[in-house]
């Protein structure tokens, strides 16, 4: 073998294994894939609009099936590739399956079951990694996944998602914003900046457990903390300076702000209306949190976190912008006109824009993906794909 062909031999290998390890963990995200066109096929039913599938089961599963069966399972994945365990991807693993037990008949239980231990998994290896390194960022995004096991739990003993609602929000919001924490803190963040952010955090958990013991005031301190937390991050984020960059970065900004806004407009509502158990403003809150800022968030960091969890390229493309567009510019129909003013063809129309604007990223992102995997197979090697980063999905 010549000189170069044994210095290219160790990169060849380590690229094959890199592919490998990305194969094992892509059949973990298989099912939040499944779980997810479950969900959307779900809120065309919830539309009044024609969908593949009309099953009855779809739509009393829709908020629990999105939140823990595919957002939990995203997660959980990018956890337990930080933690490096075996142990810890029977999280993703539960969580994924009790997702699809979901849609299936008479597997509302046994798949609850499941979506329980896969939280209580998520649980211990936020314990294990906080032996690792403790630090106030693991600390707040492990009261997440407090209140995932709790929502996965009460719904198990038969409480209603919206009256869960808190829960399956402060699941995901502490999550995120335990991660960007993470990353201002790159920034040398000012003097008691982080116990300003515990505070505002765990103000944010206390409103969800409140919420279901005290609705009135339970969902006014917890509308009131969804504002405090938006305005630490708003002031505090990197994002504030990445949006005059260019191409990633100010992508990654632009849907982190504006997934910002949502949540704080979730957060008024909250404040402003107390419990909301249905109608109109049930779904703008619903959305906002779960469209507009979760899903934005998704959106922003899909070109970091699925390169370094699945070992595949996905370089950014000006195309991701566009179903990010669609997705504010839909959701402002949904809830600004169709929601908040009694509009329901704006309500249906924006509805049916923001599946669209799902499927056209996850469609966007693919083809990059394929595309670029397909290039550097033919080009030079590729570096090795990073370490998971402490941000989420």
């Amino acid at each position: 073998m010549t000189g170069a062909g044994a210095a290219a031999a160790p990169v060849r290998a380590s690229a094959a294994a890199a592919r490998r390890t990305g194969a094992r963990r892509a059949v973990l995200l298989l099912p939040a894939g499944l779980a997810l066109l479950a969900g959307l096929d779900a809120a065309l039913l919830l539309l009044g609009l024609p969908a593949p599938v009309d099953a009855d089961r779809l739509p009393r599963v829709h908020g629990v099936l999105l939140v823990l069966g595919f957002a939990g399972t995203l997660v959980s994945l990018e956890r337990a590739v930080a933690l490096g365990a075996c142990w810890g991807y029977l999280s993703p693993a539960c969580l994924g399956a009790g997702g699809l037990l979901l849609i299936t008949p008479g597997g509302l239980r046994p798949g609850g079951l499941l979506l329980a231990s896969g939280a209580a998994v998520l649980l211990a290896v936020y314990v294990r990694l906080w032996r690792r390194q403790p630090g106030p960022a693991l600390a707040v995004q492990a009261g997440g996944a407090v209140a995932a096991l709790g929502a996965a739990l009460l719904w198990l003993g038969g409480l209603d998602v919206p009256r869960l609602l808190p829960w399956l929000a402060a699941f995901l919001v502490l999550t995120i914003a335990g991660e960007r924490l993470e990353l201002s803190r790159v920034g040398l963040l000012p003097p008691r900046a982080e116990h300003t952010f515990l505070v505002c955090s765990g103000a944010v958990l206390a409103g969800a457990v409140a919420a279901l013991l005290w609705p009135a005031a339970g969902t006014l301190l917890l509308g009131a903390a969804l504002l405090a937390l938006v305005g630490w991050l708003t002031a505090y984020d990197v994002a504030r300076r990445t949006l005059r960059s260019t191409g990633l970065p100010r992508f990654g900004a632009a849907c982190l702000l504006a997934g910002y806004a949502w949540l704080g407009l979730a957060g008024v509502l909250w404040l402003v209306y107390g419990p909301i158990a249905g109608g109109p403003r049930y779904d703008a809150v619903v959305h906002c949190v779960f469209l507009g800022f979760v899903l934005s968030m998704i959106m922003a960091h899909a070109p970091v976190i699925l390169p370094a969890v699945l070992r595949r390229p996905l370089p950014y493309h000006p195309a991701l912008a566009v179903p990010a567009w669609l997705l504010h510019l839909s959701l402002a129909l949904r809830v600004l006109v169709g929601d908040l003013r009694g509009l329901e063809w704006a309500w249906r129309l924006g509805g049916a824009l923001n599946i669209a604007a799902v499927l056209l990223f996850a469609a966007v992102a693919a083809s990059s993906s394929v595309i670029a995997a397909r290039r550097s197979r033919t080009g030079p090697p590729a570096p090795s794909a990073p370490s998971a980063p402490e941000v989420p999905r």
